[in-house]
């Protein structure tokens, strides 16, 4: 398969060729990549061989953690890519796979964390009557679901030529130069749509499930409300690595298809590109609110720091003491 070749606009060679791309941006996927794959890697080790029973949340956070593994094993061919300057080596086929395995782990991720938000609303707002829905053959089932849209969500992107050729900057772009003519049509009309589908949507129905639980949470008694404490501020935390993490790259790719149809102009993809990097750092925090968010895995960790820990340490001490001060109440044992 040969590549596309095409001329491109003096804006596009400046970011092409800007520090941005080939040095800031390759950065903090190494950063994330170097900092997330060992964290992921304990994470799914403890909920497949520690933590037992796999109750829904167990399986929602297991493929969450698949899902970031998979997304950052990936990083190194980005990072190795803007580090040469944005000229991909690797191949027209490599770069399809890539580009989907990117987008369809990034979003896939977006889908899951909807999940367990759901889950957690169903948990917390109707305990009694969510029990029957809420069994881990369901879990399964939806998290099935998840990957499936993602996929098929995901497959549009890749269908057109991913590599274009740029004889006078001399490199081989990955997905960041397309033709004018599939801008103009298929792309204009397909992100915009893809973006409200599979982030919006989910954006609105995890912010509104948290916020249900929140309000529930704090409107429990003031003996229920301390115990309750840790699990308002996981509930605000994922809230926040949710918005923080997804929302602006997808604004900015509104935005920029917005401008796009205006003007041609590729003045927002830089800073989209960044969006998306920073965004990547999710991948490091989701292990962090596995712990605050799962009592079981939070206790598997312990017990794991304290055989580490030589016989009366003062980390032996710290994850004895965190042992014992554990909140035990329903929301966390899910």
């Amino acid at each position: 398969m040969t590549d596309v070749k095409q001329q491109i606009s003096k804006e596009a060679e400046l970011f092409l060729t800007g520090s941005l791309m080939i040095t800031v941006i390759p950065s903090i996927y190494v950063l994330v990549f170097i900092t997330s794959v060992p964290l992921n890697a304990a994470a799914i080790f403890m909920f497949l061989l520690r933590v037992r029973p796999k109750k829904p949340a167990v399986i929602y956070m297991l493929n969450l953690a698949t899902a970031d593994l998979l997304f950052v094993l990936l990083l190194p061919f980005k990072a190795s890519y803007h580090f040469n300057g944005n000229n991909w080596v690797y191949g027209p086929a490599m770069c399809r796979v890539v580009t989907f395995a990117f987008y369809c782990n990034m979003y896939g991720s977006v889908l899951l964390m909807m999940s367990i938000s759901v889950d957690r609303f169903l948990g917390v707002v109707y305990p009694i009557r969510s029990m029957a829905w809420r069994c881990q053959r369901n879990a399964v089932a939806v998290c099935c679901a998840m990957w499936l849209l993602a996929v098929a969500g995901v497959m549009p992107i890749v269908l057109p030529e991913q590599t274009v050729c740029l004889p006078e900057l001399g490199i081989t772009t990955c997905h960041d130069v397309m033709n004018a003519r599939q801008m103009q049509g298929y792309y204009l009309y397909f992100f915009p749509a893809f973006s409200c589908v599979f982030f919006f949507i989910p954006l609105i129905i995890t912010t509104a499930c948290y916020g249900s639980i929140i309000q529930v949470l704090l409107r429990a008694s003031e003996s229920k409300r301390s115990k309750k404490t840790r699990a308002i501020i996981t509930a605000v935390i994922v809230l926040t690595v949710f918005v923080v993490c997804f929302t602006p790259s997808n604004i900015l790719l509104l935005a920029h298809y917005a401008e796009y149809s205006q003007q041609h102009s590729d003045s927002l993809y830089i800073a989209y590109l960044v969006a998306t990097s920073i965004g990547s750092v999710n991948c490091c925090l989701d292990p962090v609110i596995y712990y605050f968010g799962s009592s079981q895995y939070r206790k598997q960790v312990a017990r794991l720091l304290c055989r580490q820990a030589p016989p009366g340490s003062s980390s032996q001490k710290t994850t004895e003491t965190s042992q014992s001060g554990t909140f035990q109440g329903s929301q966390e044992k899910r």
